[in-house]
């Protein structure tokens, strides 16, 4: 009975031990083991991993695909006609050890905030390099597959995969709608207008043909 207390005691530390030797890593993540700040091994399968007690710590990461909504842009193509446009991104980590590089205790955070700047900026560069008409109609296709391109090459500084770039929405500011309708409604008068001087022509060829 007196080595009962002892053997529990044995017991509860070989297992607080083993919780700090031992880590589960699952399917929806990546580890990063550390030592003293620096990485000493990276796990990116599901499964049971093993650091040094007390001296390394691990570091979760969601390997899950993730998404950014940008906020509204306002952008202005070759015609000058204004755009509003909202943008979205999906992303996921790529190379642990340069995302860890790269955005630091700030994680996810802090990579959605920058990656929301470089989708930012490769909106307005694309969209700007081209029409409004362009932007509106299917040429839109083509000019996502640009934003998501330049996209990928700069995410990589940051570990990052880029996905998929969706423009959900790029309209002419309301401003901009009302003059636009104004326009095409002035188009519809003067076309309306050249309709009726045609054929109020055509009425006087047929009256002066008929008092011959």
């Amino acid at each position: 009975m007196r080595r009962m207390p002892l053997l529990l005691g044995v017991l509860a530390a070989l297992a607080f031990v083993a919780f700090n030797t031992f880590f589960i890593v699952d399917e929806r993540e990546k580890a990063m083991v550390l030592q003293f700040g620096q990485v000493r091994a990276v796990k990116e399968e599901p499964g049971l991993g093993v650091k040094i007690p007390f001296i390394q710590n691990v570091v979760f990461y969601d390997s899950r695909i993730q998404g950014i909504d940008t906020a509204s842009l306002e952008v202005t193509p070759l015609d000058d006609r204004r755009l509003i446009v909202d943008a979205f991104a999906r992303w996921r980590i790529a190379d642990v050890e340069q995302f860890r590089r790269a955005v630091g205790a700030g994680g996810m955070q802090t990579a959605s905030q920058r990656l929301e700047a470089i989708l930012n900026a490769n909106v307005r560069e694309v969209l700007g390099s081209v029409r409004s008409e362009s932007v509106l109609s299917a040429d839109r296709v083509g000019l996502m597959n640009r934003i998501r391109d330049q996209a990928i090459e700069e995410a990589r500084a940051l570990g990052v995969d880029v996905i998929d770039v969706r423009l959900k929405r790029a309209d002419l500011p309301e401003q901009n709608l009302t003059a636009t309708f104004e326009r095409m409604k002035a188009e519809r008068q003067r076309e309306a207008a050249d309709e009726r001087a045609r054929g109020n022509e055509a009425a006087q060829r047929v009256r002066a043909q008929a008092d011959r």
